[in-house]
């Protein structure tokens, strides 16, 4: 590890520039998170985060990169109160038939929390390294010199302000400004690829009955080959609860009515989702979240961009949340940016090399999840090349993980972010999933 710059500066306090201000702590004097939600904003969801009160999902990858960046993580957040399932406690129904082959046994144990929850504990060990601290305030723009990002500008408690950087991360989300303010430099904004899903989520509490059998959890998946579109999830929280989620999508709407949502849970989704709704009680409102698109801004393609100059998480690409990808890719373009600051760049020119980094990361999350939605009715593409046969392919593997161990195993593997989903195109692992996908007994 090498001190490279004075200063660097990140834009915006969520997971991704959390995550980015530990990467560059090894490697600036000092690192100054921008946040528009102040760092004493409470246990709960954040302003600036309107999916908070949603479920969200930390796959292994995403652990295992927090625990390399924060030693002992697994641990204090088990301390601290995070649920961790006994293994095979979970069951997973897909298009109404139970998933029987064997779980993925890993050497951590999954946790399961609420999103506040564990970004709260990211921001502790994160404002923990002496040389972060944060500075309340809202983003406004670069500050540019020639060819290279100098600083950013920003509004503060005491009104307009600049900041000076060796390195400047776009760490703002969804909805970034940073494509109009390199357009307004005169840089190359970076091409966006849009997929509509039209997804709308409803989360609802429940106090957690221990007594209510053995299932600690619960996924439900129907692709809508048979009906309508739907999926579904109850998990154990912190705190003795369960959060459950019911999406549909297009003009499949959940309210945020208590009654609609119980009988949503009854007649809609599997046992569990009834017991829970009609057995256990509800702990204050259920509440609605909708996302138009996933989306991703490539970059590595752009032919000019300026020196100085990085971005990470949802600014780069945001997905189906239903997949549980957004955290654990924010936390994988950490170590992307990590790797990049250790090769010795040289920072006077366009950080190429990480953005060629994370587009593997970001290539694996919208293969994974865009082909499955890609099989809902309202999608109407990007298609990749060969999606007919690659959608062929895809299905019978799902298929096959219900009841084969092995490819439910490799298949695991990639929805975990574990592995590349490339990696399930072996002659062999195909042919298996080819033949086991079609047996009468997947699909029942």
């Amino acid at each position: 590890m090498r001190r490279l710059m004075p200063r660097a500066v990140v834009l915006g306090g969520s997971v991704a520039g959390l995550m980015a201000a530990r990467v560059l702590s090894d490697h600036a004097d000092e690192v100054v998170i921008i946040e528009r939600d102040a760092p004493d904003s409470g246990d709960g969801p954040r302003p600036g985060v309107p999916q908070g009160s949603q479920v969200h999902g930390l796959l292994p990858a995403g652990q295992q990169q927090f625990e390399r960046w924060f030693p002992g993580f697994i641990a204090e957040a088990i301390a601290a109160g995070a649920v961790v399932p006994p293994f095979g406690s979970f069951e997973f129904i897909m298009n109404g038939a139970l998933r029987t082959a064997k779980p993925i046994r890993l050497e951590q144990p999954g946790l399961v929390s609420t999103r506040p929850f564990l970004e709260n504990l990211i921001r502790r060990r994160t404002l923990a390294v002496p040389n972060i601290r944060v500075v309340t305030g809202r983003a406004e723009g670069l500050i540019v010199e020639g060819e290279r990002v100098v600083g950013a500008r920003y509004v503060g408690d005491d009104g307009a302000a600049e900041i000076s950087a060796g390195m400047v991360v776009d760490a703002m989300g969804r909805s970034s400004r940073l494509s109009d303010w390199l357009g307004d430099h005169g840089f190359d904004r970076p091409p966006m690829q849009r997929m509509g899903i039209k997804l709308n989520y409803a989360t609802a509490m429940f106090r957690r009955d221990p007594n209510m059998g053995d299932t600690w959890g619960s996924i439900a998946f129907d692709d809508g080959s048979g009906g309508v579109p739907r999926i579904g999830g109850v998990n154990p929280v912190e705190g003795d609860r369960w959060m459950v989620l019911i999406a549909g999508y297009a003009d499949d709407r959940p309210s945020r009515d208590p009654e609609e949502f119980v009988k949503r849970c009854v007649e809609q989704f599997p046992a569990k989702f009834g017991e829970v709704a009609t057995g256990c009680e509800m702990i204050g409102p259920v509440i609605t979240y909708h996302q138009a698109d996933s989306r991703r801004r490539d970059f590595h393609e752009a032919k000019r961009l300026p020196a100085g100059l990085v971005a990470a998480g949802d600014a780069v690409a945001s997905f189906n949340p239903i997949y549980g990808q957004g955290m654990t890719s924010a936390a994988l373009h950490a170590s992307c940016l990590s790797a990049y600051l250790r090769a010795d760049p040289d920072l006077d020119r366009p950080a190429q090399r990480y953005f060629e980094l994370v587009r593997v990361v970001v290539d694996a999350a919208w293969q994974t999840s865009t082909l499955s939605d890609l099989g809902l009715a309202h999608v109407d593409g990007p298609y990749p090349r060969g999606y007919a046969l690659i959608s062929r392919i895809s299905g019978r593997i799902a298929r096959a993980s219900i009841t084969d161990d092995a490819v439910n195993h490799k298949l695991g593997l990639v929805t975990m972010m574990l592995a590349h989903p490339n990696s399930l195109m072996s002659p062999a692992f195909v042919l298996r999933a080819m033949l086991r996908g079609s047996a009468p007994s997947a699909a029942k």
